[in-house]
C-alpha cells in the first residue's frame, strides 16, 4: 500500500480514538465508546511503528479520556449493583428510599 495512504489512515484513525475517547468520559452511553477508543488506539499503534504520526498528542489524550471513562463509569455501576444486590441481602426497599 503507499506510505501516503497508511499516513492518512493513521491520522484519521488518531482522531477518532480522540473523539471516541471523549465520548468514552459521557455516563452510561459513553462505556461503547471508550472500548472503540482503545480497538482504535491499537491500530495505531500498528501505524506508527512504520511511520511518524503527527496526530499523536490526540491519540494520547483519547486513550486517556477511554480509560478514565471506563474505570470512573465502571466503578460507578460496580457501586449500583453493589447496593441493589445490598438491599436485597438487607430486605431493605432500594427503590424507595432503603428502610424496610
Amino acid at each position: 500500500m503507499n506510505a501516503a495512504v497508511v499516513k492518512i489512515k493513521m491520522l484519521n484513525t488518531s482522531l477518532r480514538c480522540f473523539v471516541f475517547g471523549l465520548l468514552g468520559l459521557l455516563p452510561v452511553i459513553g462505556i461503547p465508546f471508550a472500548v472503540a477508543a482503545l480497538a482504535l488506539s491499537g491500530q495505531v499503534e500498528a501505524g506508527q511503528r512504520q511511520f511518524w504520526n503527527a496526530a499523536r498528542p490526540y491519540w494520547i489524550v483519547g486513550i486517556i479520556a477511554a480509560i478514565v471513562g471506563l474505570i470512573f463509569w465502571g466503578l460507578i455501576a460496580m457501586l449500583i449493583v453493589w447496593r441493589i444486590i445490598k438491599s436485597q441481602i438487607d430486605g431493605d426497599d432500594f427503590w424507595n428510599g432503603g428502610g424496610n
